[in-house]
């Protein structure tokens, strides 16, 4: 449990005596904590992850099963649409990352989008197009966009993408909640 604290607290922006005061411990036991040199109980272990925000078996997992880095190969990223949905189809990417603040996509957007609705929900989006080319549609007006361009724009603006290729474009989407690390 060495420096899983004290990682986790980092990447949360809390000082040492904000997380003890809402994990109800004094500092000078977090910073033992923190150096390896107390092991807390399964209680204070408990409150140390509710005030982190995070699942009690972070602070316990192995350094290995939550690498710094998450690699999501090509061939593994999970369908979170069916394979013949007529709408964007969706993969998942980095699904196992503990603590995102971004959620990425890989999405197949369909050519015919007329009836689909414009979306706009909190955060910012950033869409990079890998393969084909696709049209990033606003309700004004639209930004047609080749492989290796990108777009990153407020996500609030009610928008809608589509393919222009005649295979379905594939396009990495970033979606970020600019609030979530600010817990």
């Amino acid at each position: 449990m060495i420096n899983r604290v004290r990682q986790l607290r980092k990447e949360r922006l809390m000082t040492l005596e904000v997380l003890a005061e809402r994990a109800g411990v004094t500092k000078s036991y977090l910073s033992k904590v923190e150096r390896g040199h107390s092991v807390p109980s399964i209680a204070i272990s408990a409150s140390l992850a509710k005030a982190l925000g995070v699942p009690l078996d972070n602070l316990f997992a192995d350094a290995e099963e939550l690498a710094d880095v998450t690699v999501t190969r090509a061939g593994e990223r999970q369908a979170l649409t069916a394979s013949d949905e007529p709408g964007t189809r969706y993969e998942g990417i980095a699904l196992q990352a503990g603590t995102k603040s971004m959620t990425p996509f890989m999405l197949y957007p369909p050519h015919d989008v007329g009836s689909v609705p414009f979306r706009d929900h909190p955060g910012e989006e950033f869409v990079f197009i890998h393969e084909g080319q696709a049209e990033l549609v606003f309700p004004s007006h639209a930004i047609t966009l080749d492989p290796g361009d990108c777009a990153y724009f407020a996500a609030t603006n009610p928008h809608k993408l589509r393919s222009l290729s005649p295979e379905r474009a594939t396009v990495l989407l970033l979606v970020s909640d600019r609030h979530t690390h600010l817990h």
